[in-house]
This record gives structure tokens, C-alpha cells and sequence, in this order.
């Protein structure tokens, strides 16, 4: 059998895990609201019209920020058609999904969601078809206390205190050519430059996120990073990536490379974030915003179907993606490359969380249900807290078809200090071979295995459903400890969760 080995040193970190690695994101988008979060009469209901089932869900993952309300829908948000009274509230084509927007749910209401799940609100901006001034109004209604006609606007809503929202989006995908306002790198960097020069004079305590290209393959990248930065690189704090995989080519080996792209995407944009810092003799560090992430391939036809045939429809089932087991290993492999950057990744956003390309689906007549790609996130979020450890790894490899010799298996070591814990996330990602791993754990004097959690599933392409969850994880007892050395046996095709506490 292969082995592959690692070194674990409480000694060697990379950085602690900021929680906000762990966000997630609710775009005014297919079922996401209407039918997701929000449903009105459903049995789950509660007084709000939020649905408690998806509450719990979403509880149990314990997001800490959710991106809002877009996504490409932010490009042509009007925000004062989404507060005040209802009765006031007036229907809008919504031109980036081609749907009908009935502003039912808007900044209150996800206010008070979020409340419930226990998340902050990371907000964006339209700087596609609006600008500065919407942007300094939208921030004085959320933020100031009193006394100007915007936050006395929110108190008339009978919202009294601040939302004291403290990050916001500059934007969406400002380069993509199918976003409203795209911009060039010119125009978008003086204009948020100039926006966050603004927004940082009404509140400096809040954080900006700078856009950068909309994903790695776009003609633009990385000169969209260093030209836009070198304008903002003053009022920002971060920079976004957006980046989505899929098995288009149904060669499941070469799908699960695909990680590796991703680290080389988060290698290029610190280099192009630091070559401005260094441009401009700075001590400011720009980190990184990862702010849309996930598997996206299986409803592109449905959804263009709707979009074009059927357009004006409210909340249609847009980007429904029916994940399989091998979607839940990418989403681990992606999860675990953010970690492995803790020190530049402070913020990520699984995108997104309920209904449209989610760990979370629901039934419009009856219950909501997990995707097979709940688990690693669940995961990784309840068990990678604490720090980021720097783990030499010597590891095994297999030839894909168009990424070459990949190692096995792509691992992350978070220590917990506190609880006195050390957590491995690894997938083996070799498809036909078991993997052997052996861990030195001899830092961790007087540790025990506590628990080994594993997926793992017979066909790559089973599913979930609300009738029946045929992929989940389960606890296996085969780790040994042995003079300092932890042995356990990564199955061809799973992810595994070993986690070790002091005695």
C-alpha cells in the first residue's frame, strides 16, 4: 500500500483560521430567498416567514458572515425598493437572473434572519449601475445612529438601533462582460477608490472589499488585481476571487486536480496584491476575500432554458445543482486549500447556502434536506478552529489527463489550543488506490484519537434527496498511536477527518 507521511509540530504555524472562512452567501437568485430562507405559509414557517428547518440546517454549520444580497443581482439593486413597509414596496425586473424581483424580502428581513442563524452581514454595493452616492446612503441608513435623513429613514422603518454592518463588497465581478456596468480596469479602480474614500469618511471602522477578476480564466486576470489595486490599495482591506469547478469532461481523476488550479489562483493574486504593496512602498497588507466558491456545472442547460424562455418568472429554479459524492470530495479538497492559506485568506464564501448551487435544498410543499456537499463543510467548520498548522507532507502521486502527477491525497492540520485538539482533514483523491498515512505527532505528547470521521461511497456520482441521504459520514475506529507516530488508512476516493485530543 502507498504512504504517504506527514510531520505535525504544534511549533510551525501558518496563521490562525479567521471564523469568516467559514461564510457563505444569499443572493437574491432562484429559490435562494423566496422558497429558500423565506417561505410564508410553509408548515416550517415561523412568524417571519422564515423557515426553521432551514434554520437549524444552517445553524448546525455555524456560518459567522453571509455575503448579500449578490452576486451578479447587486449590479442593478435598487436598495430603498427593499426596506420599509411592504405596502410600499414595488415589484422590479431583476435583469441579471431575467426574473421578477418582488422586494417582499429585503435588508430587514435578512437582518433578522441572519439574527436567527447567529451571522453578520457582509454587504455589497452597486457599482454597476449606480455609484458613490448610493453607495454613502446605503451605509449611512445601515450604520449612523440618528440625525441625518438616512438613518432617520431606518428608525421611521422601526429599526432604532444601527445594523453596524462592518464589511462591504465594492461591487461584483466588475470585468465580467455579463455584468450590468461592467466596468475597465481604469474606471473600476478610480471608482472604488473614490467609494471607499467616501464610505471610510461616514464610518472608518468598517472593512472594503475590492473586486478582482471575476475568475482565473478571464482575459484580465491578474492585470485587473495590480492596475485596480494600485488606485484603491489605500482604502481597501481586501481583494475578492470568485471561482467555480465541475466535471464537464466526466473524467472524475482530472476533476479532483482541479484543486491544484485553485492554489495556484490564490499564489498568483498574493503576488499581484504584494508586487502594488511593494510599487508603493507600503506596510499595508491587502489579504484575500474568497468570496464566491463551489461546484457549478450540473444545471448550466436549465438554467438557460428559464432565463431565456421563461424569463420574469419570481424565483425560478435557477441553478439547482444536484451535487453527487465526488462533488462532496472537490468541496473538501477546496475547503482545506483555503485553510492551507490562512495567512492571506481571511474571509471565504461557500457560494451559496440554501437552494442555488447549495449544501442546503428544500422542498416548496414539504422539508429541506443536506447535499452530499453539507458534510466537509460541516466539517471543517466545527472542527477547524484554532490554528493553522505548517505540516511538511511526503506523498504519493498519480497521472491525470490534463493536470499530469498529482499527489493522492491533499491535506490540512488545524491545532485548537485551547481544546486542546489537532484535526487532519485530508482526501485521498486517487480514485482505484488506498493510501496509508502515517502522522508524527510526537509535538503533541499525551494525544489520543478521538474520533475518525469518513465519507465514502461505492458510485462517484450518487446523490442525496429529501427521501433518502445515501451519502454521509460515518466513524470508523482504525487510527493506531504508537511512539509518537499515528497510523490510519485513507480509502481510495474519501474524505477523512481524523481527530486527535490530549488525554
Amino acid at each position: 500500500m502507498k504512504t504517504v507521511k506527514m510531520v505535525l509540530d504544534k511549533s510551525y504555524v501558518v496563521a490562525p483560521v479567521d471564523k469568516r472562512v467559514y461564510g457563505s452567501f444569499i443572493e437574491h437568485l432562484g429559490r435562494a430567498v423566496y422558497g429558500g430562507i423565506y417561505q410564508p405559509g410553509h408548515p416550517e414557517a415561523d412568524a417571519d416567514g422564515f423557515r426553521k428547518d432551514v434554520i437549524e440546517l444552517v445553524k448546525e454549520l455555524d456560518v459567522p458572515v453571509i455575503r448579500y444580497p449578490g452576486g451578479n443581482f447587486v449590479s442593478n439593486f435598487v436598495w430603498e425598493d427593499s426596506v420599509g413597509p411592504l405596502k410600499d414596496r414595488k415589484a422590479r425586473l431583476e435583469l441579471a437572473w431575467r426574473s421578477l424581483e418582488p422586494n417582499t424580502f429585503g435588508l430587514g428581513e435578512f437582518s433578522k434572519w441572519c439574527d436567527n442563524v447567529n451571522a453578520q452581514i457582509m454587504m455589497a454595493v452597486n457599482l454597476g449601475t449606480r455609484g458613490i452616492t448610493d453607495a454613502c446612503n446605503l451605509l449611512e441608513y445601515c450604520n449612523h445612529p440618528s440625525g441625518t435623513k438616512y438613518s432617520d429613514l431606518r428608525r421611521e422603518h422601526g429599526v432604532e438601533q444601527p445594523y453596524d454592518i462592518k464589511l462591504w463588497c465594492l461591487g461584483n465581478e466588475m470585468d465580467g462582460e455579463w455584468q450590468l456596468g461592467r466596468k475597465t480596469m481604469d474606471e473600476y479602480g478610480r471608482l472604488s477608490q473614490e467609494t471607499g474614500k467616501a464610505m471610510k469618511l461616514i464610518d472608518p471602522s468598517i472593512e472594503l472589499v475590492s473586486c478582482g477578476s471575476s475568475f482565473m480564466g478571464m482575459p484580465t486576470f491578474p492585470q485587473w488585481e495590480a492596475t485596480t489595486l494600485d488606485y484603491n490599495y489605500d482604502y481597501v482591506d481586501y481583494i475578492s476571487l470568485h471561482q467555480y469547478y465541475g466535471n464537464l469532461n466526466d473524467d472524475s481523476s482530472d476533476y479532483l486536480a482541479q484543486s491544484d488550479d485553485m492554489e495556484e489562483f490564490i499564489h498568483t493574486v498574493i503576488s499581484a496584491c504584494d508586487f502594488v504593496k511593494a510599487k508603493k512602498r507600503s506596510k499595508k497588507k491587502i489579504n484575500l476575500s474568497f468570496d464566491e466558491w463551489n461546484v457549478w456545472f450540473h444545471s448550466k442547460a436549465e438554467e438557460d432554458n428559464i432565463t431565456q424562455r421563461h424569463p420574469w418568472q419570481i424565483a425560478p429554479p435557477l441553478l439547482e445543482d444536484h451535487y453527487t459524492f465526488e462533488d462532496a470530495l472537490m468541496v473538501g479538497l477546496m475547503m482545506i486549500t483555503l485553510l492551507k492559506h490562512a495567512d492571506r485568506v481571511k474571509i471565504a464564501c461557500l457560494a451559496q447556502l440554501v437552494n442555488v448551487i447549495a449544501p442546503i435544498m428544500t422542498d416548496e410543499k414539504l422539508g429541506a434536506w443536506k447535499q452530499t456537499i453539507y458534510y466537509p463543510f460541516l466539517h471543517t467548520s466545527k472542527y477547524g478552529r484554532g490554528v493553522v498548522l505548517h505540516t511538511p507532507v511526503k506523498c504519493p502521486e498519480h497521472e491525470t489527463k490534463e493536470h499530469g502527477a498529482v499527489k493522492d491525497v491533499v491535506s490540512v492540520a488545524v491545532f485548537n489550543e485551547e481544546m486542546e485538539e489537532v484535526t487532519v482533514f485530508a482526501v485521498n483523491r486517487n480514485l482505484q488506490e488506498a493510501v496509508k498515512m502515517e502522522a508524527d505527532i510526537r509535538s503533541f505528547e499525551g494525544y489520543e484519537a478521538v474520533e475518525k470521521i469518513e465519507m465514502k461511497a461505492d458510485n462517484l456520482k450518487a446523490r442525496n434527496s429529501l427521501q433518502q441521504e445515501t451519502v454521509k459520514p460515518v466513524s470508523v475506529k482504525d487510527v493506531r498511536i504508537e511512539a509518537g507516530m499515528v497510523e490510519t488508512v485513507l480509502k481510495a476516493a474519501s474524505w477523512n477527518v481524523v481527530r486527535l485530543k490530549k488525554k
